[in-house]
């Protein structure tokens, strides 16, 4: 597995990481834990040494899976998890210095460990970017070696770029894709100024960049992709990368013609994202091991050509570029 830096955590991390969203089972399913095992398992087997969890996953059971995995395992592994989501309302008042050191410690006690190596606000309001008692919480904690490095997770470039005003903000987790291309021209040039570590997440805008879908697809109802569409029950942006899904299927099938039918798009649209430096890791999810295995064969593909980049590019700015302006992503 190659592995790249994570910016000024100094973190050598692997390329294709983990996310664990839905580790324990397609999401709307229950949390199962023997399942979550075999993934994180397998990832490890096969040279990952980057989990991105959160709090809320699996209501808390997707932290407990990582927890065990990391002490059952004896190398070095780096985990980040995220807090915030759990306020209810879900509004920039409700995020209080106390209430987010209570979300740290019960973290630090479900994986039952002493010090978190990433912290990350998850996708915090965008009133909280210019609360700087928030941040300064965050530098307290690392003094108490209750964590060691701050990130945020994003929905908006413009969020980014605040977040990486706080000096203490080392990572910025944030949706990029080949149908969320701006971050790539608004943001990565001043992360790698500031050496902050970029984790690529919804990489496959949901399933959509897998090829796999149709318009007749269906999904749990208590699948984000079913209900969420809109934004129904959180941002948009979270499901298809907030793409219009039938929009988004027509310009998969013009994707697919710029790549051969073996691998899968999955793994194309994986190393589509590896081909830019600034990014420190990719953190796809998987339902199951043979997921895991897919995913990480993207990083010993060879790089794409410039016309497929090109390509890419083309489609996105006639098929996808005209909703991202509406939508400020």
């Amino acid at each position: 597995m190659k592995k790249r830096i994570l910016g000024k955590t100094g973190f050598e991390i692997s390329e294709i990481s983990l996310g664990t969203w839905q580790v324990g089972g397609k999401w709307g399913e229950p949390f199962n834990h023997a399942t979550a095992d075999r993934i994180l398992n397998t990832a490890v087997d096969h040279g990952v040494n980057f989990i991105d969890t959160a709090d809320v996953y699996g209501n808390g059971e997707s932290e407990k899976a990582v927890g065990r995995l990391i002490h059952s395992r004896s190398e070095r592994l780096y985990v980040a998890t995220k807090c915030g989501r759990k306020l209810s309302p879900h509004v920039d008042e409700a995020y209080q210095p106390e209430v987010l050191r209570k979300f740290v410690e019960h973290s630090l006690k479900s994986m039952n460990l002493e010090t978190l190596d990433l912290i990350q606000l998850h996708c915090p309001p965008g009133e909280t970017f210019y609360r700087p008692e928030v941040f300064e919480l965050f530098a307290k904690l690392k003094q108490e070696g209750k964590v060691l490095n701050l990130g945020v997770s994003v929905e908006k470039v413009e969020e980014a770029l605040k977040a990486i005003e706080y000096d203490n903000v080392t990572t910025i987790q944030i949706i990029f894709n080949m149908f969320r291309q701006r971050p790539a021209r608004d943001f990565f040039q001043e992360a790698a100024k500031k050496n902050v570590g970029v984790i690529v997440r919804v990489p496959l805008a949901s399933g959509l960049l897998t090829g796999k879908f149709s318009p007749t697809t269906t999904f749990n109802q208590h699948d984000h992709r079913s209900f969420n569409r809109n934004g129904e029950a959180f941002d948009k942006g979270e499901t298809f990368a907030g793409i219009d899904y039938l929009k988004g299927l027509d310009a998969v099938e013009e994707i697919k013609k710029l790549f051969p039918k073996d691998p899968t798009l999955a793994v194309y649209a994986l190393k589509w994202i590896l081909m830019f430096p600034e990014v420190s890791c990719i953190i796809p999810g998987a339902s199951k091991p043979e997921q895991i295995l897919s995913n990480l064969s993207a990083s010993e593909l060879p790089a794409l050509t410039i016309a497929q980049m090109a390509g890419v590019k083309q489609i996105y700015e006639e098929y996808i570029l005209p909703d991202v302006v509406k939508e400020k992503w």
